[in-house]
């Protein structure tokens, strides 16, 4: 039986209407889906036992889609599964997303009572003209009354999310959006460069010349602009896209840019267990007919992702560097029993001598550093690739 520390991630697939940008596993119009959908997330996780018992459950992240879409009930259904089975069962953290939108008394109540303990809400902009482009379904005020909603329903940790980058969108208008999330007084806040992605609406506007993106320069003066006024406002700066107040970070997304465990339930969610990543079918409907048919554990497993030394070193690195702190050298030489100037000291020192990376004791990008985090991973798994290495541990 595997021990140790272990995340859950859950995807709820649901929305009100799919965003213009997004590219996840997200459907709507299958209102009629959810009370089913909520029985085999259930029914999973009661199929994983094997996969939780003897594990200490750090902390379980709802994702999406939409959370917020379906009823606290399905939530605290899930928790209850997951506590039943689980080893030491003492999370730090049960976060769920959360369109404000979709946010009103009774359901914060409800997923306060349901056991969830921090609220990240999409607020993604304060302009109402924004939120249209985006095809949110909110309006500013719905994110602003949704913050106190939850203080009165007991959150005390709630974090925003904003986009910046948009299509016509100016510095002051971002620096506006990013004041007023600042206003309403979170413990966290993720600010997130708008990317256009194959497959999306976005996507198809920007291909057929109706939408232009913006200069990557001024994206890259907002970002500045936001560790700055962040920086001013009291937030650490924790990880490229997020900054949180003491004791305000995401602890379940640390889980991720850790190297930890975490156990996949829902249509479409991916988990990474004994160092290899896995996926569930996609289509909620054939999610949910796969975990009533099959057996356990990962009942609606999809396909599994055995990584080459190349990527785990590569994956291994990119998460950590993402990271304000980056990693110590020691902490790679006992993950993967190899040193790494010996594997990786060429590009090690090109990214150093451009001013994109510390090395010495500790690993870390520079401030210039983390608006080139892309740029330098692929840097680290070309010189990995062209190079023969043995398994790693």
């Amino acid at each position: 039986m595997t021990t140790g520390s272990l995340a859950v991630y859950v995807h709820i697939p649901f929305c009100t209407m799919k965003c213009g940008y997004c590219d996840f596993n997200a459907y709507a119009g299958m209102d009629g889906l959810k009370d089913a959908y909520g029985a085999a997330m259930v029914a999973e996780v009661h199929k994983n036992a094997p996969l939780l018992a003897g594990r200490d459950v750090v902390s379980i992240g709802f994702g999406g889609g939409t959370p917020s879409e379906v009823p606290p009930a399905h939530i605290a259904a899930v928790i209850a599964a997951v506590r039943e089975h689980a080893g030491p069962f003492q999370p730090a953290e049960i976060t769920l997303e959360a369109n404000p939108g979709t946010l009103d008394e009774p359901m914060l109540h409800g997923l306060r009572e349901a056991g969830v303990t921090r609220i990240s809400i999409g607020a993604q902009s304060f302009h109402a003209h924004e939120l249209r482009f985006l095809d949110r379904i909110h309006t500013p005020r719905a994110t602003s009354a949704a913050v106190e909603l939850a203080r009165r329903a007991g959150f005390e940790h709630i974090g925003l999310d904003l986009i910046y980058g948009l299509p016509g969108q100016s510095l002051d208008e971002w620096l506006a959006s990013l004041n007023q999330a600042i206003s309403l007084n979170p413990d966290h806040i993720s600010c997130y460069a708008l990317t256009v992605e194959d497959g999306t609406l976005l996507g198809r506007r920007v291909r057929e010349g109706t939408v232009t993106p913006i200069d990557s320069d001024l994206a890259a003066d907002m970002y500045e602009a936001a560790t700055d006024r962040l920086g001013d406002a009291g937030f650490a700066h924790y990880e490229i896209s997020n900054w949180s107040r003491a004791g305000g970070r995401s602890r379940h997304n640390v889980t991720y840019w850790t190297d930890g465990e975490y156990l996949a339930i829902g249509a479409g969610a991916h988990g990474y267990l004994a160092h290899g990543r896995y996926e569930n079918i996609a289509h909620p409907r054939a999610y949910i007919e796969a975990v009533q048919a099959n057996p356990g554990p990962r009942p609606a497993l999809a396909a599994t992702h055995s990584l080459s030394p190349q990527v785990q070193i590569s994956d291994w690195m990119s998460l950590r560097l993402r990271m304000l702190d980056g990693f110590p050298v020691q902490a790679f030489e006992d993950r993967f029993g190899a040193g790494l100037p010996a594997l990786l000291g060429p590009p090690l020192q090109e990214l150093a001598d451009a001013g994109v990376l510390e090395v010495g004791e500790t690993v870390r990008l520079t401030r210039r550093g983390l608006l080139l985090h892309g740029e330098v991973s692929a840097r680290i798994l070309a010189h990995l690739e062209a190079a023969a290495l043995p398994p790693v541990r």
